[in-house]
C-alpha cells in the first residue's frame, strides 16, 4: 500500500485535486462550517469524484497534527514529482534554474520558499536530508499548492550533489553578507542555482566553498539581514528579471 500524507488547508487540497485527484483517498471538512468558501470547496471535491466526510473540529485538529487546517484536511498518497535531480535536469530544454537550501528547518520558511520558487519558474529545489525539514503538513499548507508543482529533492550529500551540478555546467551562486559583489552583478541568464543558507547560521563552510560565486543582497537600512524566504524571493526574481530582459 502506498504511503500517505495529510494535506491541510484549502490551497493544499485544491492543488492536489487539480494535479492528481486519484491520489486523494479521503477528504474531511468541519461539519459546523457552512460558508460560501466551504460550499464551493465541497462542490469541487464532489465533482472530482471524492467523498467528503463532515467531522468535528477536534477530529480535524488530530488529523492535521497541530497544523492550521482552515476546516479542511485530506488523506492522500505521497506523490513524488521526481525520483532524483538527474530526472529533472535531463528533461529540461532551456538553461537550468535551481534553488539549493542548505539546512532550512522551519516549515514556514520552506513553504514560503517553495511558493516563490513555483512563481519564479524554478525547476527544482534541492536540500540535504539530514539538516532540513521535509514536506510535512505545515509546509504543504504554507506553500499554497507549490509543493505539488515544484520538485523538492532531498539528497544524502549536498556538497557532492553541488559538484555534480557543476559537472553539468550549472553555475552555483551563494549568498553571503560579506561577498564583495551584489546579486545584480551575477549573470542569471546562464544555467544556475541559487544557494541559500539556513536560518541564522547561513551556509555551512563546505557548501560555501563549493559555490562558484558569492554575492550579497544590498542592505540600505539598519536591518542586517533578511529572513531566508524573503532573501530567496529577492534572488530568484533577480534571475527572472535578467531572463525576462
Amino acid at each position: 500500500m502506498a504511503a500517505t500524507q495529510m494535506l491541510a488547508g484549502f490551497h493544499a487540497v485544491i492543488a492536489r485535486l487539480r494535479q492528481a485527484p486519484d491520489s486523494i483517498r479521503e477528504v474531511y471538512v468541519e461539519a459546523q462550517r457552512r460558508d460560501k468558501r466551504m460550499q464551493a470547496f465541497i462542490e469541487q471535491v464532489t465533482k472530482a469524484g471524492r467523498t467528503v466526510h463532515p467531522v468535528g473540529s477536534d477530529r480535524l485538529d488530530g488529523l492535521a497534527g497541530g497544523s492550521r487546517h482552515q476546516g479542511v484536511v485530506a488523506v492522500a498518497d505521497v506523490r513524488k514529482l521526481a525520483d532524483d535531480l538527474d530526472e529533472v535536469l535531463d528533461a529540461l530544454e532551456g538553461p537550468a534554474f535551481l534553488l539549493v537550501l542548505d539546512g532550512v528547518t522551519d516549515p514556514h520558511n520552506l513553504g514560503a520558499c517553495l511558493r516563490t520558487a513555483d512563481a519564479a519558474g524554478v525547476h527544482a529545489v534541492v536540500a540535504p536530508r539530514d539538516r532540513a525539514v521535509g514536506l510535512n503538513t505545515t509546509v504543504q499548507r504554507v506553500a499554497c499548492g507549490a509543493a505539488e508543482s515544484v520538485p523538492y529533492v532531498m539528497v544524502t550529500n549536498l556538497a557532492r550533489t553541488m559538484r555534480e551540478l557543476k559537472d553539468r555546467d550549472i553555475w552555483l551562486v551563494g549568498t553571503d553578507d560579506q561577498a564583495p559583489q551584489g546579486i545584480h552583478q551575477t549573470d542569471g541568464r546562464r544555467a544556475m542555482a541559487w544557494v541559500m543558507g539556513a536560518e541564522g547560521e547561513g551556509m555551512r563552510r563546505l557548501t560555501r566553498d563549493t559555490c562558484d560565486e558569492l554575492v550579497h543582497i544590498p542592505m540600505l537600512g539598519s536591518v542586517e539581514s533578511l529572513n531566508v524566504s524573503v532573501a530567496t524571493a529577492v534572488c530568484l526574481y533577480e534571475t527572472v528579471r535578467q531572463r525576462g530582459a
